[in-house]
């Protein structure tokens, strides 16, 4: 299969889709690898390293999809991107269509088979291609939040550990998942006062025994939710619903209840945020502020540790893709359900239950799917 790789285009976006490591892999199995060069050079990977894996190197991305069987990317197609889909060509990378109508009709209108990072599951119900990234996010959120509560980014001036006879920042954390866990660790590792919120009892039972008193736990009521984020120096929203659009548990009304000056960091921005006034921002321009309190929604966060980022996703996404390769989309996702689970849209018709809920959209099993 002829495998390609396009420079990824997205405003601040440094990662590749393919490692090095992973091109030789695929040249292994008798596969041909296209990189569009220079693709690899914001997360540190030299045209050289993938020439040496057996790679071939296009000048363009139009040749790259042109000639590419199978499109292997990181962030979601962009416009000009998906005018170069085809029919029955194969694209695997996140998707998150769930609050993206115009990328989920652009899609459909291809013709492509488009699998998603962000659905693919395995056997413990976990999402394996988002879990990389999500480590790196929900590290990464009380690092920017800490930047943000600076007062020269407009902030509370608040340090987040405190100092002696100064108590620390305030740190709230809605959901308890991979993002949240991260955060909280990393949080309260800095010396925060750290809160985690989440609905699942047994979830946070585990918190508790796995740190101890590292940080606390509560259930994500409305009440206590509310309480805790009016008390709070920063909120992290890390909420997650595997394919569809990210709850609003944190509605504008409630940022007058908040300190002014306080940090909203929104890691679930990807699938359409967990606070009401949440929009899209670019490591370029990351911060806005609404009713005096800060806000950091940078749509793509694990691109600024782009080096970290790329070899973790791509340690992650190398055995599915060489099964894709392998074997072609239609027979490893008939042999793996939880590559099926990945299928979001093929030849026209959308195959995701949770996107399709989201957007009003009629769905087409992915089992069928496989029959078409």
């Amino acid at each position: 299969m002829r495998i390609g790789c396009p420079t990824e285009i997205k405003p601040q976006e440094f990662r590749v889709g393919i490692t090095p490591e992973a091109a030789r892999e695929a040249v292994a199995h008798g596969h041909e690898v296209i990189l569009q060069a220079g693709a690899g050079a914001g997360a540190g990977f030299a045209d050289a390293d993938y020439l040496a894996a057996g790679a071939r190197l296009a000048a363009t991305a139009e040749e790259v999809f042109a000639e590419a069987e199978m499109i292997v990317k990181v962030k979601e197609p962009q416009p000009v991107e998906r005018r170069m889909l085809r029919a029955g060509q194969i694209l695997f990378t996140y998707l998150h269509l769930a609050p993206d109508p115009e990328q989920t009709r652009d899609l459909m209108a291809s013709g492509v088979t488009a699998i998603a990072y962000e659905t693919v599951t395995d056997r413990a119900g976990g999402l394996p291609l988002l879990a990389p990234m999500s480590e790196v996010a929900g590290k990464l959120a009380p690092q920017v939040g800490a930047w943000t509560l600076q007062k020269a980014n407009g902030g509370r001036g608040v340090l987040l550990g405190g100092v002696p006879g100064v108590a620390p920042a305030k740190v709230v954390v809605i959901g308890g998942g991979v993002v949240g866990t991260h955060a909280a660790r990393v949080a309260a590792g800095m010396g925060a006062d750290v809160t985690v919120l989440d609905r699942s009892l047994p979830r946070l039972r585990q918190l508790d025994d796995l740190f101890g008193h590292a940080f606390k736990t509560a259930y994500s009521s409305a009440a206590t939710t509310a309480r805790l984020v009016a008390e709070a120096d920063m909120v992290i929203g890390a909420v997650l619903i595997p394919g569809a659009a990210a709850p609003k548990l944190v509605s504008r009304a409630q940022l007058a209840t908040m300190k002014p000056g306080a940090a909203i960091v929104d890691v679930a921005i990807d699938q359409g945020g967990c606070f009401e006034t949440s929009r899209p921002t670019t490591h370029q321009d990351p911060i806005y502020e609404v009713d005096g309190i800060l806000h950091y929604c940078v749509a793509n966060m694990p691109g600024a540790v782009a080096r970290t980022s790329t070899q973790a996703l791509g340690n992650a996404t190398m055995p599915f893709l060489l099964a894709l390769a392998d074997k072609g989309w239609r027979r490893a996702c008939e042999e793996d359900p939880h590559l099926l689970a990945g299928l979001n849209v093929h030849a026209g018709h959308l195959t995701c239950y949770a996107v399709g809920k989201a957007l009003g959209i009629d769905v087409l099993s992915p089992t069928l799917a496989l029959k078409k």
